[in-house]
């Protein structure tokens, strides 16, 4: 069986989330996570720009054989909306431009694989990330979700009907 490298990814403007996991033989293993931090004044096109680049960096170093991200979520701000929707282009663009392979994840299916419920609040899915993957220190919020994707993806695909 060989090994499945995800690049997961939790967008936002201000702190886009991100972990590479691996998967071989059943095992799952952290190779990195973090956060692109972008101040509050930073103009919102370099703020996309950041993130367009770390995730790219991150995409070269580790050369993931696929991607997962967060799933669009409903907001009542139009505003909200589009920036929203432009971090996660930028994450996308990344994707695309490593031909890889995109899977979306619903926020309350995330929480569900990870802690169980759907409802469940950010410091419990970044209790259960860090149990599950062995960490020695609780991940930042942001990227305890992407850490959270990831194990989602590696979850679904593991309990998937093969065709």
């Amino acid at each position: 069986m060989s090994a499945e490298r995800v690049l997961a990814v939790d967008p936002s403007l201000r702190g886009t989330g991100y972990a590479v996991l691996e998967s071989s033989n059943g095992k799952i293993r952290t190779l990195t996570y973090g956060v692109v931090t972008n101040p509050p004044k930073l103009s919102a096109h370099f703020c996309l720009r950041e993130i367009h680049e770390t995730l790219g960096r991150i995409a070269t170093e580790h050369q993931p054989t696929t991607f997962a991200i967060e799933g669009v979520i409903y907001v009542q701000n139009v505003r909200t909306a589009i920036i929203m929707g432009s971090a996660r282009g930028a994450a996308l663009i990344v994707a695309a431009t490593h031909g890889l392979e995109v899977h979306e994840y619903a926020p309350r299916l995330v929480k569900q694989a990870v802690v169980g419920r759907g409802g469940a609040q950010k410091d419990q899915v970044a209790f259960m990330v860090r149990a599950i993957l062995g960490l020695t220190e609780t991940p930042p919020p942001d990227a305890a979700d992407a850490l959270a994707i990831g194990l989602t993806h590696f979850n679904r695909r593991a309990t998937a009907i093969p065709r």
